[in-house]
């Protein structure tokens, strides 16, 4: 049995809605289901490999002098930068994009019509304590991650609507 489960290091950041659709997260988010401490890592770039995983390495030390028993994912970016140039670590909650704004028609090899949404919308959420601000000012951004994805405050509303328009 592994100890922990590393995802990545993936080319390019996994930050705000990113997640949704990450297969790094993913991957990280299946280790967790099988019962271990898992972190996605993503390198906001492609050059700096090695300060992601000086970063990561560092981090895997912290976790096996001392456990960390939150039953989360640790989702990790870190900025494309040399590693003397990181400024610390800091622990955020996901910011959020704008919708893409263009859908992209190609054909797949069988000549099937595919679509691809991209690139990314701007930033919508970028606030002090977010992801996107925490990188974009040279830190690691560290954010818990969970695999519930119910939006626990809107039961009752769709709970009330369905009940509203006659359904259920």
């Amino acid at each position: 049995r592994p100890d922990i489960v590393v995802s990545g290091i993936n080319a390019g950041p996994n930050l705000g809605d990113d997640v949704i659709y990450s297969g790094t997260v993913a991957a990280a988010m299946e280790g967790r289901h099988l019962g271990f401490p898992a972190l996605a890592v993503s390198l906001d770039g492609h050059k700096h490999y090695d300060t992601a995983a000086a970063v990561t390495c560092s981090i895997l030390r912290a976790l096996c002098k001392e456990p960390l028993r939150t039953g989360r994912i640790l989702n990790i970016n870190v900025p494309d930068l040399p590693l003397d140039q990181i400024k610390g670590i800091r622990v955020t909650r996901c910011g959020s994009r704008h919708p893409a704004d263009q859908v992209i028609p190609q054909q797949d090899p069988r000549g099937n019509t595919l679509y691809w949404i991209g690139p990314p919308g701007g930033k919508c959420d970028a606030g002090p304590d977010t992801d996107f601000a925490a990188v974009d000012e040279g830190y690691v951004s560290i954010t818990p991650l969970h695999v519930d994805l119910t939006a626990h405050s809107a039961q009752d509303v769709v709970s009330d609507w369905l009940n509203s328009v006659g359904v259920g």
